[in-house]
């Protein structure tokens, strides 16, 4: 049984880095700069990003682990979480929504750099024995902003080349995330049973949810399609990059356990609330046509 639990924990070290680095290049490799830049104008589409990627998400995971008597490790594993904001997998998410994907674009370049950012400084005060801020940015910056990066560049310079190799990286990303969840319910099964009963699962379905409706609130006024990719950003979260930190150090496994509680349940949730979000913009758009046809068209 150690044997399987040995190879599962090297598969899972393996694919956190294809799965990211796949995933976010292949993001990238569909990001047009100009389309992604136009929502950065829009301050008031930046500010709410920005207050839900640095404020509102990493809060709601501290009053969280504050009000339910979770154990220390938990309470751990789901403040990293709230440092995570955009999931590789948004785009699918926010398509199913009916959201915008340009403000998509938009919205992970400003939760990568409030990663890249606030997590250096916050991991070391959040895991025992971590204390070199650069420990946790080396690995962000080579994970999760640079794959990113790279593949806007390349969809900027040489858009044929961009779509030849988003052929070959996107079933690669797709392997990677089956291989992922694969490894971290094989390797932490034991730790998933022994979270039954705990107030770990509820804290995870109640922060998820939480964050859908938060950011649905605060959000307010806007179109719909930019409600949908705030909503479904803040709910999703890059748990690769909530990963990261734990394995270069030797923390209480539930902490690894709460991370990885966080797979499928950030999914399920994420994947309803745009169905949610998905019928809610066509009740909009019944009852105000005219408004949401000039939105979709821009």
């Amino acid at each position: 049984m150690s044997d399987i639990l040995s190879i599962a924990e090297a598969v899972l070290k393996v694919s956190v880095i294809v799965f990211m680095i796949g995933n976010l290049l292949a993001v990238g490799l569909e990001t047009n700069l100009r389309a992604a830049l136009a929502p950065l104008r829009d301050l008031r589409f930046v500010a709410m990003a920005t207050l839900l990627d640095c404020l509102f998400c990493p809060a709601l995971a501290w009053l969280l682990s504050w009000l339910l008597p979770v154990a220390p490790s938990y309470a751990t594993g789901l403040l990293l979480i709230g440092l995570t904001p955009a999931a590789p997998f948004l785009p699918m998410m926010v398509r199913r929504a009916g959201g915008d994907l340009a403000y998509t674009a938009a919205f992970m370049v400003i939760a990568a750099i409030a990663t890249v950012l606030l997590m250096p400084l916050a991991v070391p005060l959040i895991v025992p024995g971590l204390v070199d801020p650069w420990t946790v940015a080396k690995p962000l910056l080579m994970l999760l902003f640079l794959p990113m990066a790279a593949g806007i560049a390349v969809k900027t310079v040489a858009p044929l080349v961009a779509v030849r190799l988003l052929q070959i990286v996107r079933p690669v990303g797709s392997a990677a995330t089956v291989l992922l969840l694969v490894a971290i319910g094989v390797r932490y099964f034991e730790g998933f049973v022994e979270a039954v009963g705990s107030y770990a699962i509820a804290a995870q379905l109640i922060y998820a949810v939480g964050l859908v409706l938060g950011a649905y609130a605060l959000s307010t006024g806007m179109p719909a399609g930019q409600r949908s990719v705030l909503s479904l950003g803040a709910c999703s979260h890059n748990l690769g990059a909530a990963l990261a930190p734990l394995l270069v150090t030797q923390p209480d496994p539930r902490a690894m356990v709460m991370v990885a509680l966080a797979v499928p349940i950030t999914l399920g949730v994420t994947y309803l609330a745009a169905g949610w979000l998905s019928n809610r913009a066509k009740r909009e758009y019944r009852l105000c046509p005219s408004e949401l046809t000039a939105q979709y068209d821009r």
